[in-house]
């Protein structure tokens, strides 16, 4: 019989041990670089306040940021850009006056307008290579501005029906009520009375209010009924 070789060492291992190993194969990944984000705030704005683009998980090594009105990052967007080394801020073609760019990146708008609604897009670039850009919107409440009332005569006769409609621009879409002689009518943007005598005559006005913004804003029209039309013209109307 040859000689006897040294035995192989043999580690031991528990169930519970194994069990332990496995779970962290399972649950422990390397950590990953988050996205850069941006958070409008708010996200939905009145006009004529202010909005904050807040740019979140920046890459190192920053080197500039540039922003731009919306999705397209061309010359005509570009609103302003900020350098590390050296230090300074330029601003493009979109810049308002209005607009600030903090050195973490991050977009102040002051006094909001409603050509400020819609998309932003920063371009965040650092020294290895250059970041995609990454784009934010913020809803801009607005109005009402003066409504305007619609109304196809100022003259009508007894027995035809009065059809008036209040429009105006807002966001979001403005709550509409009607009045003669500082009277309520009813509320809605259209106004519709069949068969009027003259006691409809009158001023008429519209009210216009939006929920977000608080603003309410009235126009009026004076609307007079006259006797009912005889003969061939019956039925028609006068301006």
């Amino acid at each position: 019989m040859g000689p006897l070789s040294v035995p192989a060492c043999t580690l031991h291992i528990t169930w519970k041990e194994l069990l332990l190993t496995a779970s962290f194969l399972i649950f422990w990944n390397p950590p990953t670089t988050a996205q850069v984000m941006i958070e409008a705030q708010p996200t939905k704005v009145s006009e004529g306040k202010d909005v904050l683009l807040l740019v979140r998980n920046l890459p190192q090594k920053v080197a500039a940021y540039v922003w731009y009105k919306g999705q397209i990052m061309d010359f005509h967007q570009f609103i302003t850009a900020y350098t590390i080394d050296p230090e300074r801020i330029i601003f493009g073609y979109a810049y308002s006056g209005r607009e600030t760019l903090y050195s973490n990146g991050s977009l102040l708008i002051r006094n909001v307008t409603k050509q400020d609604t819609g998309s932003y897009t920063v371009k965040i670039m650092n020294r290895m290579e250059e970041t995609k850009g990454v784009t934010v919107h913020f809803t801009l409440y607005h109005g009402p501005q003066v409504p305007r009332i619609f109304s196809p005569f100022n003259f009508y006769h007894s027995g035809n029906t009065l059809e008036l409609s209040c429009f105006v621009d807002s966001n979001p879409p403005a709550e509409y009520s009607w009045t003669i002689n500082g009277k309520f009518l009813q509320s809605g943007q259209k106004l519709s009375i069949p068969q009027i005598t003259t006691e409809h005559s009158g001023l008429y006005g519209c009210s216009a209010r939006n929920s977000a913004t608080g603003r309410e804003r009235s126009t009026f029209r004076r609307i007079t009924v006259v006797g009912p039309c005889h003969g061939d013209l019956a039925g028609s109307h006068s301006q």
